[in-house]
């Protein structure tokens, strides 16, 4: 699922690789692989995402996606839930890295494989996410399979 949020970088093509996953055997940082194409590149790239465990709690929270992601899975037959729980969570992960990419894609990626370190675009990354939501919350639900709460329904 691609939403680029400003022109910019609605002109590079990206698609998860894979993740996330743990950062050289570290388990306080996650990352994700997208493959890069700017229209007017040859060939694609890599680029690892890299976010900090610490901040994804953070932005979990913020986002209150456990609440909503447990309203979501009242339909799901509670033999399944803990499956989609869990890939919910890798989901929220695979989302948040994509808003951190768009964020460095709006500055222009050189045609380099390449890593976003956790440490960067932090405080971006925040306002980023709390803009996006319901871009995060669409990625995970339809990844999932399924059909999102009103996001006022406990409100």
């Amino acid at each position: 699922m691609s939403h680029p949020s400003t022109p910019e970088a609605a002109s590079y093509r990206v698609t998860l690789f894979f993740g996330p996953e743990p950062v050289d055997g570290r388990i306080d940082v996650l990352a994700c692989v997208f493959n890069v194409k700017k229209r007017s590149w040859k060939a694609g790239i890599q680029v690892s995402v890299e976010v900090g465990c610490d901040q994804l709690a953070s932005i979990r929270q913020t986002l209150r996606l456990n609440e909503r992601l447990g309203r979501a899975l009242e339909s799901v037959d509670a033999g399944d839930r803990p499956s989609c729980e869990t890939r919910g969570s890798e989901y929220f992960a695979q989302a948040i890295c994509r808003c951190k990419l768009d964020l460095r894609l709006c500055d222009g990626l050189a045609q380099d494989n390449q890593r976003i370190p956790a440490g960067d675009l932090v405080a971006e990354l925040n306002r980023a996410a709390v803009e996006r939501q319901e871009y995060v919350f669409s990625y995970i639900f339809t990844e999932l399979d399924l059909i999102p709460q009103s996001p006022s329904a406990s409100s």
